[in-house]
Formats: structure tokens, sequence, C-alpha cells
């Protein structure tokens, strides 16, 4: 099992898609959720209870707001735990340079907020961040880091999209990510609709997306493999005939621990009591899946259902869900389409099936 543990909901960082938009009022007005006023800012979990609940191979990923905030935590943590779960960590990368490479080394995985080059990064998320990220992820690299760090975009602009992508790419021939994934910045706050705006957003968005596509089929055509995971999941998933639930693991496969040791069925919802499944005090935990019009649609078994958070919440009206699901059916579709280029590739030994597999519900949510 995963388990994202919120580590606390401070974070050293003012982003533009998060902290901006969270701090309004009217986010936390009437809805229909249910909240639990008493959750801690900060975890108050008891290490030794943790322990007990978590069971051998379990998946444990450190979480936040910003979870370096609470490097003594961590350090606790895996001293206490140590080699019975498997760590990965998402982190703004801000304070990857302040965690010991002893305790660093024993995370398999980074997840590191950057939203492309530096200009939209910096636009994005504060002047000088994304040389700090660099400079950070060199340092852990020489250091003998020798995990998956993966490169987690927001996208709010889909103007330079393909672009964006493009520049993290190249990182990663340089040997600093291993891999990319993207999440967009759409159905999270009450505020943001604006369907003149989205709809151009997503009307670019789709553009971008089918020529980055053809960019990585090309790719793979010469031998040259990149994990973006949006892609690979898709594909493996069409490869293998196989149906999924939720694409991110919430509310069966993946789970959060919050602040207060209650298990939620997904990460960004501590202290909403809407998402409590169990607690860490209890072995039980009940599965919670999506409902409404998603389980009507044809896409579902490949979609999963985006996200189980905006399913019941419902912040955008239904003009504004319905072109989000415009995005998931155009990336799907797209996808679908080049299966029988790749599976040429792969008769002809270009590349293997194998490539397309991967470590499910660590983070990336594949349908972005």
């Amino acid at each position: 099992m995963h388990y994202h543990i919120i580590l606390t909901e401070l974070c050293n960082k003012q982003c533009r898609y998060c902290y901006e938009k969270s701090m309004k009022i009217e986010e936390f007005g009437k809805s229909n959720l249910e909240f639990d006023e008493k959750a801690p800012f900060k975890s108050e979990i008891d290490i030794d209870e943790l322990n007990r609940f978590l069971k051998n191979g379990d998946v444990l990923i450190f979480y936040g707001g910003e979870p370096l905030l609470e490097i003594e935590k961590i350090k606790k943590i895996i001293d206490k735990i140590k080699n019975k779960v498997k760590y990965r960590i998402q982190t703004n990368g801000m304070l990857l340079h302040e965690i010991d490479s002893s305790y660093l080394n024993k995370i398999g995985k980074l997840l590191v907020s950057i939203d492309g080059n530096k200009e939209r990064t910096d636009f994005n998320r504060g002047e000088e961040t994304y040389d700090k990220i660099i400079e950070n992820i060199n340092l852990a690299r020489k250091k003998d880091y020798a995990g998956e760090i993966v490169a987690r975009m927001t996208i709010s602009d889909s103007l330079d999209f393909y672009k964006q992508v493009l520049h993290l790419t190249g990182l990663i021939d340089k040997g600093l990510f291993n891999s990319i994934h993207w999440q967009l910045d759409a159905g999270f706050f009450k505020s943001d609709f604006n369907e003149k705006k989205f709809s151009r957003f997503v009307e670019e968005y789709n553009k971008q997306v089918s020529k980055l596509i053809n960019w990585w089929i090309d790719r793979l055509k010469e031998r040259k493999f990149y994990l973006l995971y949006p892609f690979v999941g898709i594909t493996n998933s069409l490869l293998n005939n196989k149906k999924t639930k939720m694409r991110c693991g919430a509310g069966h496969s993946g789970f959060a621990i919050t602040t207060n040791g209650m298990i939620s069925a997904c990460p960004v919802t501590n202290g909403v009591k809407t998402f409590y499944v169990g607690s860490i005090k209890k072995q039980k935990i009940n599965e919670m899946g999506i409902k409404g019009s998603c389980l009507k649609c044809g896409y579902l078994d490949l979609c999963g259902g985006r996200c189980l958070y905006q399913n019941y919440s419902e912040f955008w009206p239904e003009k504004g869900r319905a072109l989000i699901c415009k995005t998931v059916r155009h990336l799907i579709d797209e996808l679908r389409e080049k299966i029988p280029k790749i599976k040429e590739m792969i008769n002809k030994g270009i590349i293997r099936k194998d490539d397309f597999e991967y470590e499910k519900y660590f983070g990336p949510e594949i349908i972005p």
C-alpha cells in the first residue's frame, strides 16, 4: 500500500497556483465537503503507532505543505521504521541541501516541483526558485543520489506547454531528472473558473499534447525512451488491455495519513472529514470510489475518474468539469491512435514492452 504522510500544511513558497488561491476566503465557504476544524497544521502522530500501522513493503511518501520543513520528523521516522517500508518525497526542492545524504539516499524517489524553464518556474513560484532547484539537484547527484527524480509540473498556461516539457527533457539528458509528470491547474478552487479563458486553454493545450506525443513517438523510433508519466501510464494500459481504478490510487491503493492520524482517501484532504476512511489506530481502511457522471463515462476504464477530490468537491461548475474531461479524452484518443506504431516498434525490437512498466501510486497521477 502507498501512504502519503502529511507532515505539515505549512510551506516556504507562495506559488501562484496554490498559495494565492488558497488564501481567498471564498475557497472555504459553502461546499459539498465536511471539514475537521481540529486537524493540526503539523503532524502530531506517534511514530511508534505509525510503525505498528505500517506493514512490511508499504510505501511512505513524505508530503506537505513542504515536508522538508519537518526534516527532523523525517529523520525520526526513518530511524524508527528503517527498511520496513520504501520512502518517497514530494517537495518544492528548496531545502534538499539541508537533509543529510545518509537520509536522502534512503528516499528512493524525489518528486520535485518545477514548471519548466527558469522564466516559467520563477513566474509561477517566485524569483530564483529555478536556480535553487537546479543547484540542489546537482548537489544531490554529486552526493551520489541514484534514485529517481521526477520533474513535477503544474500547468497553468498552455501556450508554452510543449516548450516547457522539452526544456525538462533536456535536463533529463543532463542526468538531473529521470522523468516528468504534469498536473493541470484546474478544478481545485471555486474562484478560478473562467469559461472563456479555460476554453482557450483547453484548445491550445490539446494541440500541444498532440505535438508532444508526436515528438515522443519520434524519439521512441530513435530508441530514446523518455518517461513522461501521462503518456507511459496510459500506453501501458492500452498495450495490456487493462482497466484502471483512480489512476493516482486515491481511495483504493493509495491513502494519506493526516496530521491527526486519520486515514484519508486523498493526500490533498488533510482536515476534510468527507475523505476520512480510517485511522492509524485501526488496521481496517474503507475504500472510497468515485460517484456521479464519471460512472457513466465511456473513458472511465482508462481515465479512472481523474481526481477523487474534484469528483466530490465539485468546486467547478458542470461546464468547467466537462472542459477538463475534454483534455482527458483527447490525451487518451491521441495515444490510442499511436498504439499500432508502438506495437510495431516493440515487434521490431526498437523498444520493449517492459519499458512502459512503472511504479503506480507514488505521486504521478497519470491523468493530468
